[in-house]
């Protein structure tokens, strides 16, 4: 396995140390939200309240989930990888 190191130089650039250490916690978190959504449009579990989820609602994420597939495309991004 190759080796990246990212330097930065200054404590401006500590913002963006952050970002780029904590782009696996953001991929996690938009994988768990489409796990969430896919539990909706999948198997009917409501993510507004207990129980099952209605037919208007499983539409909604639906859309959700290709509108969070589109974003990520357009940056070169996906949740597969």
């Amino acid at each position: 396995m190759g080796k990246v190191i990212l330097e930065f130089d200054s404590v401006e650039e500590s913002q963006d140390a952050r970002v780029a250490l904590d782009a696996m916690k953001w991929k996690m978190a938009m994988w768990d939200l489409d796990q969430k959504l896919r539990s909706t449009t999948k198997h009917a579990v409501s993510m507004l309240k207990n129980g099952e989820a209605g037919d208007e609602e499983m539409e909604v994420a639906h859309k959700i989930r290709d509108e969070i597939r589109e974003i990520l495309n357009g940056y070169g991004l996906n949740l597969e990888d």
